[in-house]
């Protein structure tokens, strides 16, 4: 049996996690809207051996603040056309695009995951979100974003059903037979003829199933909500965490909700995220870290902050004071309670929180060097607050250059990180299972 070893997934934000990395010296600021870009970063993340090369999305330029500023790129490519242009390119690693269940129908983004599945032999995997800005509602002919309850009981039913949906035709379905002029076996083609208020769908798709059966299903709500849609559906789970406590709690809080939900603890990979500055010497990497920093716009940094506020408007205040009350009766994101919770406990000015978030908005900030960052990623590993981490590097492709050479070899040095890719799908390589249709012997549909 193989032992355990940490899984990571590279999160890729256009030109960096950090909102000024587009400015770094190294960056070619035009690098969001060329395809070479992101072809260069796939390649570095897989020379790491990395299992998830894994697409941050949106559907409008949510900030408006930012909008007017001009002051941090906006444009980027729509990720499944992106994975499917890059799925060619690459042999291995998994590809993983953000899709919103609030902003699209289970039929059509059911169709685009299993396709890609093919494209790539077995490597597509859906991040599931639940749109929450009335931006985006504005770019769908929606008056008013629907409540986060709505969302995520709209969400829950959509997974199902996309789910079901994979399962429309059996995996033995198509015989394709010359001779006898039978493309497929009828009785192994199935509908769904699902109704409810949300959704009314027949099926089945027109995608044979998939390599995987089901592409990965990726989930990072942290909200109530979304930490029981991820007990439920989710077999990846990327979430923020700060403590190792606090890692510990969350960790073990999902996989027990999923063991409720029927589920096995193992059927999750619980995968914090991490924004890593890394260098031979720690004053190296405090150098680097540092040059981002300076290049952060304090007017992006205050809209960005604002914007993960829900919208509340820090004008009048000192940025060089605490972070004021908020509204009484708001209701905040997890990620902003997060935000909020940092700024209070760590008695944060305004303007230290905003640099907060330009730098990695409420995940894990580690400058170091490879053995410093390796030390905290082997003690989550090994103390059960992760099962590996989503690397969020704060330029690209520098930032993944520098982990892949300087931190991957000490990984591996210590015995916890792979030598070699194994396994021929995404899921295996994960370690998950590949689900059984609904409609095989012996499963209830």
């Amino acid at each position: 049996m193989m032992s355990r070893t940490l899984h990571l997934g590279v999160f890729v934000e256009t030109t960096g996690r950090h909102l000024a990395g587009w400015r770094h010296p190294d960056v070619d600021p035009h690098a969001p809207m060329r395809f070479d870009h992101y072809r260069k970063v796939i390649e570095i993340a897989e020379r790491g051996l990395f299992d998830l090369f894994f697409l941050a999305d949106g559907l409008a330029v949510r900030d408006r603040a930012a909008e007017k500023l001009g002051r941090t790129p906006k444009a980027h490519f729509e990720p499944l056309t992106l994975l499917s242009a890059l799925a060619p390119l690459t042999q291995h690693i998994g590809l993983i695009a953000t899709a919103s269940t609030t902003f699209n129908e289970p039929w059509h983004l059911a169709r685009k995951f299993a396709s890609l599945d093919h494209l790539s032999e077995g490597r597509a995997g859906w991040n599931i979100v639940t749109s929450s800005s009335q931006a985006e509602a504005d770019n769908f002919s929606m008056v008013e974003i629907p409540t986060s309850e709505a969302r995520y009981e709209r969400a829950a039913e959509f997974v199902g059903l996309v789910r079901a949906l994979w399962d429309s035709w059996d995996d033995d379905a198509i015989v394709a037979d010359q001779q006898d002029g039978r493309y497929f076996l009828p009785e192994r083609l199935h509908t769904v003829d699902h109704q409810s208020d949300f959704f009314c769908v027949r099926g089945p798709l027109t995608v044979s199933r998939s390599p995987q059966g089901h592409p990965l299903l990726v989930q990072a709500g942290s909200s109530a909500q979304g930490i029981a849609l991820g007990a439920r559906y989710g077999e990846v789970i990327y979430t923020a965490q700060t403590t190792r406590s606090d890692a510990q709690a969350f960790y073990e809080l999902i996989k027990g909700l999923a063991q409720e939900a029927g589920r096995r603890a193992d059927d999750l990979r619980i995968l914090p995220g991490l924004f890593p500055v890394v260098a031979p010497s720690r004053s190296e990497a405090e150098e680097k870290f540092e040059q981002l920093q300076s290049l952060l716009h304090p007017e992006v940094g205050l809209a960005q902050l604002e914007h993960h506020l829900g919208g509340v408007s820090l004008a009048g205040h000192d940025i060089d004071g605490p972070l004021p009350e908020l509204p009484p009766g708001k209701e905040f994101t997890s990620r902003a309670e997060l935000l909020i919770r940092i700024a209070r406990r760590d008695h944060l000015t305004i303007r230290q929180l905003y640099q907060q978030v330009g730098v990695a908005r409420g995940h894990t900030l580690l400058v170091g060097t490879p053995a410093d960052i390796a030390d905290f990623m082997v003690d989550w590993f090994e103390t059960g607050a992760a099962d590996g981490f989503n690397i969020m590097p704060g330029w690209l492709p520098g930032g993944l250059e520098d982990f892949v050479s300087l931190v991957v070899p000490e990984l591996q040095k210590r015995g916890v990180y792979r030598t070699v890719y194994q396994g021929n799908t995404l899921r295996e390589r994960m370690g998950l299972a590949r689900p059984a249709s609904r409609y095989a012997k012996g499963n209830v549909a």
